[in-house]
């Protein structure tokens, strides 16, 4: 299973339509089987379509541009989190071409307050992958230190939130460096989650920020903080860097993480 994150930064990016042409033209490369996006927004006053999504919804227009190039087998599940300079509707999102057994969707921060930047909401799927039900659940998360909104709390929320029988992933935006001992990364691998970077058999250096991005104003290290986890040592072939201009060119103020992960027939022990 090839499965990629990408905090997508939609709509605050320069010539975004021509990096969303490049994100699909890789998508129909790399043939995903799932893909979790994060900041994945659409304009307060656009066209509903259905549901809560709209016309110029990140995820729509990629759609529209995958069609463009003959590939039309995915669905995509997008929920709303927050509001964003009075503009836009933020949210998260997964796209995938298996078949969606179950939809999820949940509020992990203490605020559930549409015009507060902080709330925090999460989506899930569970898919069917060759007769075997896995769960991906795209993450959006705050920071370790918060006073308001402590990444500790929201962790919890998650963890009690997901399925809690079979295969799950979960994968996004952490908001914590996997290097800083004692906080958010080492907070979620001490609850029992195994991360595919560090299961990988090939792997390269796994940075995702380099130096200030939004969020990270004082920066000026490589981060690792875009994961993908899972609830058990699954066989991974790969883990890689993209979208970091020495893997495909930069799309994002983040680079995306994609991995190969063999799944098991069966998930049952």
């Amino acid at each position: 299973m090839n499965v990629l994150t990408l905090n997508c930064h939609s709509w605050h990016e320069e010539n975004q339509h021509d990096k969303i042409r490049h994100f699909a033209e890789t998508i129909k490369e790399k043939d995903y089987d799932v893909i979790a996006l994060q900041e994945v927004n659409q304009s307060i006053k656009a066209k509903l379509l259905y549901g809560e999504i709209k016309e110029d919804n990140f995820g729509v227009v990629l759609l529209q541009e995958l069609e463009k190039i003959g590939v039309s087998n995915y669905s995509l599940v997008w929920s709303f989190s927050h509001l964003v300079y009075g503009i836009y509707e933020e949210g998260v999102a997964i796209l995938t071409k298996h078949t969606i057994l179950e939809e999820d969707s949940f509020f992990v921060s203490q605020s559930t307050a549409i015009d507060y930047w902080k709330t925090r909401k999460i989506v899930g799927v569970t898919i069917d992958c060759a007769g075997t039900p896995i769960s991906f659940y795209s993450c959006h998360m705050g920071w370790w230190i918060d006073e308001e909104e402590p990444f500790k709390q929201q962790a919890e929320r998650l963890l009690q939130q997901v399925k809690q029988d079979g295969l799950l992933f979960l994968m996004g935006d952490f908001n914590n460096s996997a290097s800083l001992s004692g906080e958010g990364y080492d907070f979620l691998i001490g609850h029992g989650l195994h991360d595919t970077y560090e299961l990988a058999q090939h792997k390269d250096h796994g940075t995702t920020v380099e130096g200030k991005i939004t969020g990270w104003n004082d920066n000026k290290e490589d981060l690792r903080i875009d994961l993908i986890l899972a609830n058990s040592p699954v066989n991974v072939r790969s883990s890689h860097v993209i979208f970091n201009n020495r893997n495909k060119s930069v799309i994002s103020d983040h680079f995306g993480v994609e991995a190969i992960v063999v799944i098991p027939r069966s998930t049952e022990s």
